[in-house]
């Protein structure tokens, strides 16, 4: 066995598991290059019976080696293990409509990737507890905020298996930023209106974040609220949203489009902001680390002038964001039999060699379990030292690290239900925004308005059973 296997099979704590649902650990061999991988001569695949097949729907990744590493690292476990391997990517706004018609049709694929809101389809879901069990014994424990969005308490219920999260930090010009005195960024809510608000007014550049029914503004606005001290529902599952904190947060939201921002956020879609900080046209974006990528390749020295921020401070010192996404596997329970089982087996195995998928992701994919992907943590490590070129090359290393203190999940303080994950699905959050900032309704009626929307969710999801509170 190769020195850098053994090395990592230590660091990870993992012993093999010795049964028909784990393929062995593939040798990993990483570099500044990429990331290699080949079967270890000393470990055994297992044979599935003949004919099975293993259907794997996800999004296509916004990096796009991550897709190119994927494909074959699949097609060769399943290679290895009798298995006929395939995977499908779609557009991330695909992904509910095809899990939705899937499910209503009894068949499909085995796996289905989602982003965030996993829990709205947890009637048609296989109960994943054994793999995130498992999953735990062999690579320790795992990130509270992917716990949170793949675990539901009300039924003591995995429903889904959350292998990746991605920081969402603040994007920022430092050159635009250091010119109205702040040259670190903002690091709270009243700084990023003051200094957008002067960099719009005497440079003429604006800022983004947006008010429209997409991914990205969804989870700023939840950013918002929650630094502001406000939240959906609380810790028990009860609706809380009217209330003074979130009228705040949905003010300043209204003060920071009128002084800083630009009308096209009530358009947006997920990947706008992403191309206005490419375009350099947006002095402050949140938004994971992916527009920088691809500015790295389009023009090294405009991507020099972004740096990042981890989650901004609220007037009470409140510091939370949210995630950018969140990557959970789900399988519908029309999935049986030797299909089911070497699914979850493909679960533990992608999961066991997670180095690759942070490495081939340049480090969009940050772990559920930490253990997996040792080199993004240690000093001197990927965070420290760049591998895909930053200048400084510690650049992106302090507000992703720090990016995990401040982050949330979509039902926080509480579970994320499927109440919230409906909540999300309808677009209530950011729909409540845009009417304060376009002056249609003030921030109590909005507040007012969204309540009585999401009380009717939450009493539709509670019946059920599948939502505390109440």
């Amino acid at each position: 066995m190769p020195e850098i296997v053994r090395e990592r099979e230590q660091a990870v704590g993992t012993q093999l598991w010795k049964s028909r649902l784990l393929f062995p650990l593939m040798a990993v061999v990483v570099g500044a290059a990429g990331v290699a991988c080949g079967e270890d001569e000393e470990e055994q695949s297992t044979t599935f019976p003949p004919g099975t097949q293993l259907e794997i729907v996800q999004w296509t990744h916004i990096i796009r080696q991550y897709d190119k590493w994927f494909d074959p690292f699949a097609s060769a476990w399943g290679d290895a293990n009798g298995v006929n391997v395939s995977v499908n990517h779609i557009d991330f706004t695909e992904l509910f409509p095809t899990l939705t018609a899937a499910i209503d049709d009894g068949e499909g694929p085995a796996i289905v990737e989602l982003l965030l809101a996993s829990s709205l389809f947890i009637e048609g879901l296989q109960d994943l507890t054994d793999v995130n069990l498992k999953a735990q014994e062999l690579f320790g424990e795992q990130i509270d905020t992917c716990t949170a969005n793949s675990y539901l308490p009300a039924t003591n219920t995995w429903y889904g298996f959350c292998h990746a999260w991605i920081p969402d930090p603040g994007n920022y010009d430092k050159e635009l930023w250091s010119q109205v005195g702040y040259p670190d960024g903002p690091s709270t809510w009243a700084e990023l209106l003051d200094g957008g608000k002067k960099i719009k007014d005497s440079l003429g550049v604006r800022m983004g974040i947006g008010m429209s029914p997409e991914i990205d503004s969804e989870l700023a606005a939840r950013a918002v609220i929650w630094s502001f001290g406000g939240s959906i529902q609380d810790e028990n599952e009860n609706v809380v949203i009217n209330s003074p904190e979130v009228v705040e947060a949905v003010n300043y939201m209204a003060d920071l489009y009128r002084d800083a921002m630009t009308d096209e956020v009530f358009g947006w879609v997920g990947e706008s902001n992403n191309e206005g900080l490419i375009a350099g046209e947006l002095s402050y974006i949140l938004n994971s680390i992916s527009g920088y990528r691809s500015l790295q390749k389009a023009d090294p020295e405009a991507a020099d002038r972004v740096y990042f921020r981890p989650a901004l401070a609220g007037p009470r010192g409140d510091r939370h964001a949210s995630a950018h996404i969140w990557q959970i596997y789900v399988i519908p329970k029309y999935v049986q039999g030797a299909e089911l089982e070497a699914a979850k087996a493909f679960l533990l195995h992608h999961t066991a060699n997670y180095n690759q998928a942070v490495f081939n992701s340049e480090l969009f994919n940050f772990p559920a379990f930490k253990s997996t992907a040792p080199q993004l943590y240690e000093d001197g490590g990927w965070l420290d030292v760049d591998p895909f070129g930053s200048r400084p090359n510690d650049k992106i290393r302090d507000a992703l690290l720090g990016a995990e203190d401040g982050v949330a999940h979509l039902g926080f303080p509480g579970p994320s239900n499927p109440a919230v994950a409906k909540v999300y699905a309808t677009h209530i959050i950011p729909t409540m925004m845009s009417k304060v900032a376009r002056g249609e309704l003030t921030a109590e009626q909005a507040v007012a308005e969204a309540e009585a929307q999401i009380e009717e969710i939450f009493a539709e999801w509670r019946a059920k059973g599948f939502v505390g509170g109440g």
